[in-house]
């Protein structure tokens, strides 16, 4: 009995482990500003800090492209905006390639904003977490700062 409890006891222990750090492996900030406002603010930002914006996806509108076949099941959420941008900083990508090629499979890197009742809240991904251990692993850390710090920039005006 008490070999069946300790059991329990470590797989609710470990599996608490394992959400905590999927947590942390994203980057939200939530404010009281219009999405729109906030996507360009965020864009304008990135691209001072060298991080190009190669690609927009407008996520809400294709989405909203289904809303009758998807029913009930579509935006449960309710979000009103969804666009996300993808981004990439040659110098950096470059680095990354030249110390770890597999960790390319972080490049480019997406940013997310997502708007519901006059919330806006912006997403990025860490790289830090999948870095662990790799030869690139100070460099997606000084990316991953630069692209968060770019960010708080954006939402500090």
């Amino acid at each position: 009995m008490i070999n069946k409890i300790l059991f329990l006891f470590l797989m609710v222990t470990s599996l608490v482990a394992v959400a905590d750090e999927d947590q942390n492996a994203i980057f939200s900030i939530s404010l009281e500003r219009p999405g729109e406002e906030v996507y360009q603010s965020v864009y304008k930002s990135l691209e001072e800090s060298r991080f190009y914006v190669i690609f927009e996806a407008n996520i809400g509108k294709n989405l909203a492209r289904n809303a009758e076949r998807w029913g009930d099941d579509y935006n449960k959420n309710k979000f009103e905006m969804v666009k996300s941008m993808v981004i990439c900083n040659p110098y950096y990508t470059n680095q990354v390639m030249n110390l770890d090629p597999s960790m390319m499979s972080l490049c480019p890197l997406n940013i997310t904003v997502l708007f519901k009742q006059g919330i806006s809240t912006v997403l990025f991904e860490k790289l830090t977490p999948l870095a662990k251990g790799s030869p690139a692993e100070d460099i997606l850390w000084e990316i991953e700062n630069t692209i968060i710090t770019a960010i708080e920039n954006a939402l500090a005006k």
